[in-house]
């Protein structure tokens, strides 16, 4: 027994040479040889992801740069019995700590949902007796067998099938059920969605009868190399968590190459340690921006809240963002850009003809009467139960006022042929109103021709058949990648039993053209992806004449563009990683590919330089879903496996819905970079300010804890209304960020080095006069200096909601939040110089009206300086966020 190779090409084996090679027979193992091979090859599950214990998901949050540094500022305030900014610090560590710990269970979810997908129960034939076992007990070499509605339970060589079809949309995309032929011997390299002689484990049995030879169990099942895939750690980050790691850790350095220069230079002016030490904790204290973590927790949980109210449900808040920074979409089309649901598109009568009421009549009651499907109306809606084909042809019919009950009470049935592959046809036979017996036949084109000597003329009921006409609409359909059937009646002897040859001289009723018709929202969606700069790349398991036909309506590709298949992928792949990226690089449609396939071409997409969005809604999807900088899984009819591979999950199926959470992703990621510039601007300036002081041996102008309470208390009430600002109107008029644009580009560090510079030099400038020149005592300076900060902090917020605009152009009640929080931070501040405890722990105290006064008409220079910084860039005709992505820049 050859074991594991043969899930890889057990299809390409005659049924003699596979029961051969798995040593077994028609007749099944012996009990003995199952129990032996249970032990050898391990039960047919798909085992459990081990999970870590909640513990240890709590402490991993604790893993970064910046909450080390925020750690670092705990231990110190809590060495200087700030009890305060102590209880503060470590309540913001562990809110985040909290919220990342419930964030992080879709692998164990995504690996159970895949384990639901296993039977409990399989009919297997052992020592040639038909008994049933635990589906968990299979072993290769059993033999399976199958009727219509059983889950597959393990990969299977089919070793007879009678009029066999098995649904594989969950592993190849496709939405037609595939018809089994147990007896073809194919080649070792054909796809997973050609291999007609297999059967694989989780996929549904929908039609006909079947039996089989195990030969893959477990992790060696089709559907066991997906769990292995999806239960893998993800390969791609989320573009915020990357670049908040590279800010935090720059940030870190800063402080640590700070803290390190400040003290060697004060060591050499002779200040002692516990000087150097106080220092270098205000120089700390001022670096960190403390209310950061809370303030980017807030921003994405409002972006959550706002996806949701689109349709978009958020599983993990980082993916709020990575929507929003996303370069290209690759797309599943089958549930996705399509309605997974086959429906008569085109309904041709023979010659164009227009025929006469009872000549429909007479089509559609071929349609309903040879038909196996039923409908039934569940939950105030009508569902079709059966093959997809008949539910569709019934849905048509009853779209057109004809119901199955109406016309069985005009054409009574007595007796039918069912479909089979091998006659490619079913009849069903019915007494007529007056005359004798009518048959109605519906089949492939072909074979009803040969049964027919007339067709459905005009206002005449029938006329000669015309074949050389009919064959050319029947192909004029078929390059419009219709599925075409066609249907005939006619007069047949009653009798006990049919044959197929009875059916002749029949009168042909005409086609009808169906196929899984494109979600409406699709075309208008993908143009508004490409007006806001982001590609669209559609990944299939179908036929690559059908993935041209979508992708060319949907305006993916033109008539010139090649689609690549799953073979060609595999040759690429072969060749090496550059093969594949020059694939990936130059296409954009990819059709009859496995799973694994369309988990390399996201790889290739991400090394192509994109962020990447995976759409999906099966099993064949999740790998992708997974590994994607962001997965989005179509909630409605998508399987549990992709919901819960996903980081976003699609309540109204709607591609469009993608669309609206890009807005909101890019509108999030544009406050966050509002408020990384309001904090980081503040801390700069608190900085330069104490620099100054250290270089002119000055006191430091503001206590630690001054510089904590202007951190995270009046500037963390502001931070969280920037959170709330609206989208300004034009998120989907521009590209997507470079992938490779940091949080600090051009602008941001340019203008932070103005505006800090100013605001330090005139708080500096300002401590220094009041000491050296106006009589204050230090206790006054540092209390006016303080309130000074936070009237820049109030006007510095309002020239925050742009990047672009001038503050005049936001009106501000769009967001009033922002008026009442800066209003908040100006009365807290006042408030805390009359408060008992407080002010002393502060060391601040009331001001006069005329100090305020003149503080905050100081304080909007800086707002003049920034719109003639924002007027200066708009003249220049710069960039406003500087060199903005293009896909030359690969």
């Amino acid at each position: 027994m050859t074991g594991d190779s043969l899930i890889k090409n057990a299809h390409g084996l005659s049924i003699e040479a596979c029961l051969q090679a798995v040593d077994s027979s028609p007749q099944g193992l012996s009990e003995q040889e199952s129990a032996a091979r249970l032990d050898r090859f391990g039960e047919n599950r798909l085992p459990q992801e081990r999970v870590p214990s909640v513990g240890v998901v709590f402490l991993k949050q604790f893993k970064s740069p910046l909450i080390y540094v925020l750690l670092f500022a705990g231990f110190v305030t809590l060495m200087l019995r700030e009890y305060p900014g102590t209880v503060f610090i470590f309540a913001v560590l562990l809110i985040n700590a909290v919220i990342g710990t419930f964030q992080e269970h879709s692998a164990n979810r995504a690996a159970a949902a895949l384990r639901k997908m296993t039977t409990s129960l399989a009919r297997v034939r052992r020592g040639g007796e038909i008994c049933e076992v635990d589906a968990s007990k299979l072993v290769p070499g059993d033999i399976v067998l199958l009727e219509s509605g059983n889950k597959i339970p393990a990969d299977l060589r089919l070793i007879r099938t009678v009029d066999c079809l098995i649904d594989e949309s969950l592993l190849t995309g496709e939405s037609l059920a595939v018809t089994k032929d147990a007896d073809r011997v194919l080649d070792e390299e054909v796809a997973t969605g050609d291999r007609v002689n297999m059967a694989f484990a989780g996929t549904l049995l929908t039609r006909g009868r079947a039996e089989g030879v195990v030969v893959a169990t477990g992790l060696n099942t089709r559907l066991g190399e997906i769990a292995r895939q999806i239960t893998e750690k993800s390969r791609a980050r989320s573009p915020l968590l990357i670049r908040m790691e590279r800010f935090t850790f720059r940030i870190s350095v800063l402080i640590a190459v700070l803290i390190l220069l400040i003290s060697t230079a004060l060591y050499f002016q002779g200040a002692t340690p516990e000087q150097i030490f106080l220092i270098a904790v205000g120089l700390a204290v001022a670096t960190i921006p403390e209310g950061l973590p809370v303030t980017l927790t807030i921003a994405l949980a409002i972006g959550m809240q706002r996806m949701a109210r689109r349709h978009v449900i958020v599983r993990r808040l980082v993916a709020v963002e990575a929507l929003g920074s996303c370069t290209l979409i690759a797309s599943d089309k089958t549930g996705t850009l399509t309605r997974n649901e086959l429906t008569v598109e085109q309904v041709v009568f023979p010659g164009d003809a227009t025929p006469s009421p009872a000549g429909r009549k007479s089509l559609f009651a071929a349609a309903v009467l040879a038909n196996e499907a039923y409908l039934r109306e569940e939950n105030g809606a009508l569902h079709g139960h059966g093959d997809a084909v008949d539910v569709a042809l019934l849905m048509k019919a009853r779209e057109e006022g004809f119901s199955r009950e109406d016309l069985e009470k005009t054409y009574p049935p007595f007796q039918k042929i069912p479909y089979e592959s091998a006659l490619k046809i079913a009849a069903s036979m019915h007494e007529a109103p007056h005359g004798e017996p009518l048959v109605f036949v519906k089949g492939a084109v072909e074979t009803l021709l040969e049964m027919c000597c007339y067709q459905l003329g005009g206002e005449t009921e029938r006329v000669p058949l015309d074949p050389a006409a009919i064959r050319r609409q029947e192909q004029s359909l078929s390059r419009q990648q219709y599925r075409v059937l066609a249907f005939a009646m006619g007069p047949i002897e009653k009798k006990d039993h049919y044959h197929i040859s009875d059916l002749k001289e029949l009168t042909f009723l005409g086609l009808m053209g169906m196929r899984d018709p494109l979600r409406e929202e699709a075309r208008p969606a993908i143009r508004a992806c490409h007006e806001a700069g982001v590609e669209v790349v559609m990944i299939t398991g179908d036929h690559p004449e059908t993935a041209r036909a979508i992708a060319r309506d949907l305006s993916l590709v033109s008539d010139q563009d090649e689609v690549v298949s799953g073979r060609e992928l595999e040759a690429a792949k072969a060749e090496g990683p550059a093969a594949v990226d020059r694939l990936t690089r130059d296409h954009r449609v990819f059709a009859r590919v496995e799973p694994g396939q369309k988990l390399d071409i996201v790889d290739s997409l991400i090394r192509n330089g994109h962020f990447v969005a995976v759409t999906g809604d099966g099993v064949n999807d999740a790998p992708a879903l997974k590994h994607a900088h962001v997965g989005v899984a179509m909630g409605c009819k998508g399987t549990d496996v992709a919901r819960e591979s996903a980081e976003i999950v699609l309540t109204d199926d709607n591609f469009a819905s993608i669309v609206s959470g890009i807005e909101e992703g890019r509108t999030v990621y544009a406050n966050i970079r509002k408020i990384v510039f309001f904090l980081i601007s503040t801390s700069m300036t608190e900085i330069i300010m104490i620099l100054a002081a250290i270089l002119l041996s000055m006191p430091v102008p503001l206590y630690a804890t001054q510089l904590l309470w202007l951190n995270f208390v009046t500037s963390i009430i502001q931070d969280v209304a920037l959170a709330f600002d609206p989208p300004e109107g034009n998120e989907l008029k521009r590209p997507p960020r470079n992938p490779k644009e940091p949080i600090f580009d051009r602008l941001m560090i340019g203008r932070i080095a103005l505006v800090s510079g100013i605001m330090g030099l005139i708080s500096f400038a300002e401590f220094y006069w009041m000491l050296n020149y106006g009589g204050f005592s230090e206790a006054d300076a540092r209390n006016l200096v303080l309130l000074q900060f936070v009237f820049f902090e109030n006007v510095m917020v309002l020239n925050c909601r742009s990047e672009t605009l001038s503050f005049f152009q936001r009106p501000l009640m769009t967001n009033s939040l922002l008026i009442y929080g800066t209003l908040a931070a100006q009365m807290l501040h006042i408030a805390a110089m009359y408060t008992p405890g407080l002010r002393e722990a502060l060391h601040i105290h009331p001001v006069s009206p005329h100090q305020w006064g003149l503080l905050l008409a100081v304080a909007f220079v800086i707002m003049l300086v920034i719109e003639g910084e924002k007027v200066l860039r708009r003249r220049s005709a710069r960039p406003a966020s500087g060199r903005r992505f293009s896909f030359t820049d690969k």
